[in-house]
């Protein structure tokens, strides 16, 4: 109890003293809650978004099989997908239709499919909540696309696509096969891709392999393989910003590092009073590291919390385009919260345990020396 008693008038002590220092160390926490802040939203949104990928990917195809043609993406013989089905351990392979068509008047690329089961019939879409707003569509208006001749085809909206699929529907169009060949001038003996699924998921790599030989033309992707390209993604844009905000955090550095390692003097002859009316080197230390970690911490939950609310509400609206991307037309999704404890301990230790530390080395050779000497200088 004794122990206890000592280290809580000790606190009540450092909380004093950092009162009657507000304005210096208001000036460092407004600083140090912003860089933890950027490096806390930069953390949570790459981690959450990825997440979100991996779970929207879950049901993406095992094998897409495309066919390549002087090492460019090109139309596929329907046939394939027979000669695919012929491989042992191979599911099923169906064919797609997809495509992007640019809108001049919004300034945004579709997303065009022709799902198997259109139920809507020809001459009609089903058009995402991205399309809606650009465009201020409404259900049973007329979408007008200009066909691969020049000639003007006109859809009507039979459904907008809204909901928790926002995140992939946005920039989305449905139609019938027919209308998507009719626009782009495709034949009944081509298509986009093949979608391939395997009896065994341990043999996609294999049933990969076994297209390839088949299919020379051909370059099948696995499921695997898109996850890992969309986290190097979000990788790269993560470190896009730390790159653009490493003058901030850098001069953050600095400015902490010179703040904790030297003491003003006004701190040095607080120590040496202190030091005369009997208190111990170790107390001391113990005070400055009470001091430290106060600030440090009062920070990192301060930038921490802010980050969340940031990214988990606030759609990173202060960094978005760079995360997400440049596209004209913008999903409206809230992410589902998602935080790493690997990640937030590593920011801790990044951010409160060097400037605890720092803040104890000076003040342990300034109770080293004799208090007159301090209070005379």
């Amino acid at each position: 109890m004794q122990w206890f008693e000592r280290q809580r008038n000790i606190i009540d002590f450092t909380l004093s003293s950092l009162l009657r220092r507000k304005g210096k160390n208001a000036a460092l926490l407004v600083v140090y809650i912003s860089v933890v802040f950027v490096l806390s939203s930069v953390m949570f949104f790459t981690h959450a978004i990825r997440r979100e990928a991996s779970l929207v990917l879950q049901g993406a195809p095992e094998i897409v099989v495309q066919r390549v043609i002087a090492g460019r993406h090109d139309l596929i013989p329907v046939g394939y997908a027979q000669k695919i089905v012929g491989i042992r351990g191979v599911r099923s392979a169906k064919v797609r239709l997809w495509g992007y068509y640019y809108d001049a008047v919004s300034g945004a690329n579709y997303t065009l499919m022709a799902p198997d089961q259109f139920s809507h019939g020809e001459g009609a879409v089903a058009i995402g909540s991205g399309i809606a707003q650009s465009g201020s569509y409404e259900e049973g208006t007329i979408v007008p696309l200009k066909s691969y001749n020049g000639t003007l085809l006109s859809f009507e909206i039979k459904k907008i696509l809204t909901g928790a699929s926002e995140l992939v529907n946005a920039d989305l169009m449905l139609m019938a096969e027919t209308d998507f060949r009719s626009l782009f001038g495709i034949g009944p003996s081509l298509a986009t891709d093949i979608v391939v699924e395997v009896m065994n998921p341990r043999e996609v790599a294999t049933i990969a392999a076994k297209i390839v030989r088949l299919l020379p033309d051909t370059r099948p992707i696995i499921r695997d393989e898109i996850l890992r390209t969309y986290d190097s993604v979000f990788n790269w844009r993560g470190g896009i910003l730390l790159v653009i905000f490493f003058g901030g955090v850098l001069a953050f550095i600095i400015f902490a590092w010179d703040k904790a390692s030297g003491l003003s003097a006004e701190e040095k002859r607080e120590i040496g009073i202190l030091k005369a009316i009997g208190w111990e080197t170790s107390d001391i230390i113990v005070m400055k590291f009470w001091e430290g970690l106060s600030v440090s911490l009062a920070a990192f939950l301060g930038g921490i919390t802010l980050g969340y609310l940031h990214v988990f509400f606030a759609s990173s609206s202060l960094f978005e385009p760079v995360l997400k991307g440049w596209s004209v037309l913008y999903p409206d999704f809230r992410l589902v919260p998602f935080i790493d404890p690997l990640q937030v301990a590593t920011l801790f230790m990044l951010t409160v345990m060097p400037y605890t530390v720092a803040t104890v080395i000076p003040s342990w050779r300034a109770a080293t020396v004799d208090p007159d000497v301090i209070m005379r200088s």
